[in-house]
């Protein structure tokens, strides 16, 4: 019955991957060079100067981003996404937009050449997933490795993020949008840092008994040394039973239980409401793995960095391959290097981080997510980057 409801589960997760890349575009972007040709040609803004040399996109006159400035941003990325499991494309965001300055760049275009503008900007974006999907695909093997990811877990949530990705936006489209509610979600933002931060202090940890515990053995372990004052069985996360009701689990000898059917319908609203505003929704899983679930977050980075692979993936093919969406590749593949080293630091050291400054590192982002947001919503801009 395990193995059965594994593959039923497995199963469910493959169609509906299936599902979300074989739907057909809306549209298909026009092509780099036919992008270029239409453009006004010259020194000015908004013109492309044919004389100059080739930068970002091999576009003449373009931004050349540093290498050296790519690669170390990308190991800051990959550590502190794989680190509390979230914030991988804001902060991947924060380099190409405002340290490279393309976004600035492809603005120049959006009245003199809006076909490049747009393939501009959906080349920085899937840039950013690239980079946070495969610091996700690290993560999820280190964490999984480690015995720190919840798989039941993590496949769960990816079920109801996949069909909220596909779903929520198909049956919408044109019908609302909640882009004009931006800044109402910064201020839930403060609102879920705020709560985060309460659950850091004694009284908010002593209503998540379990989850403490399990924090308080594994640093114990982990960061006192003293593995081997217990059990290899009791170390590590280990699923005791599985079925579409519930699925047990312990971490270093203590019980967890939940019924998948919660994690779904949060995949999906969390997806769903991701899709709406364009954002990756990473940081909108932590909080319910710790809040809903009622993890340690020694447990969340990994099973979040899984959920979130799984949408990277999606994304990602549909963007390049239904879509044609080009990225730089000198660029992206010496980030990729920086991010795979972050990602696999991330998971070694987060292990000597205390359980409560894990969460308070991410309330620290979430302020930052949240002004951000806030004042872009309200402000039509952000005081922050990226801007």
């Amino acid at each position: 019955m395990f193995h059965k409801t594994q593959k039923t589960w497995m199963v469910l997760l493959l169609v509906l991957i299936l599902a979300a890349v074989l739907i057909p575009a809306t549209g298909m972007a026009a092509s780099l060079e036919e992008a270029i040709a239409q453009a006004p040609k010259g020194a000015e803004a908004g013109q492309i100067d044919m004389q100059a040399e080739p930068g970002f996109l091999g576009i003449p006159g373009a931004p050349a981003p540093s290498l050296v400035i790519g690669f170390l941003w990308a190991i800051w990325v990959g550590w502190i996404f794989s680190t509390v499991g979230a914030f991988g494309g804001i902060m991947a965001g924060v380099g190409h937009i405002t340290v490279f300055g393309l976004a600035d760049y492809g603005k120049g275009f959006k009245k003199t050449a809006p076909a490049l503008n747009k393939l501009i900007t959906d080349s920085i974006r899937v840039s950013n997933q690239w980079l946070v999907g495969l610091s996700a695909a690290v993560s999820s093997f280190n964490y999984y490795k480690m015995g720190r990811l919840v798989l039941p877990l993590g496949i769960a949530l990816a079920i109801g993020s996949v069909a909220g990705s596909v779903l929520v936006p198909w049956l919408t489209a044109g019908k609302i949008s909640l882009k004009a509610y931006l800044g109402y979600f910064g201020l839930i933002v403060f609102v879920i840092g705020g709560f985060l931060f309460y659950e850091t202090t004694p009284r908010g940890q002593s209503k998540k008994k379990e989850a403490k515990a399990a924090a308080d053995a594994f640093e114990k372990s982990a960061i006192k040394g003293a593995e081997k004052s217990m059990d290899a069985s009791d170390m590590g996360v280990q699923v005791k039973s599985w079925s579409a009701k519930k699925v047990e689990f312990t971490f270093y000898g203590v019980e967890f239980s939940f019924n998948p059917i919660v994690p779904i319908i949060g995949g999906f609203c969390i997806a769903g409401l991701a899709s709406f505003l364009g954002i990756g929704g990473g940081f909108l899983f932590v909080p319910f793995l710790t809040s809903i679930a009622g993890l340690p977050m020694f447990l969340v980075a990994g099973t979040s960095a899984l959920t979130v692979f799984v949408g990277m993936v999606i994304s990602i093919f549909t963007y390049m391959v239904v879509q044609g969406v080009t990225i730089y590749w000198p660029l992206i593949g010496v980030e990729l290097i920086g991010i795979f080293v972050g990602s696999m630091i991330g998971p070694r050291t987060s292990k000597y981080i205390p359980d409560i400054w894990l969460k308070r590192l991410f309330v620290v982002l979430a302020l930052y997510v949240g002004l951000r947001y806030t004042t872009k919503g309200f402000l039509g801009y952000s005081i922050v980057p990226p801007f």
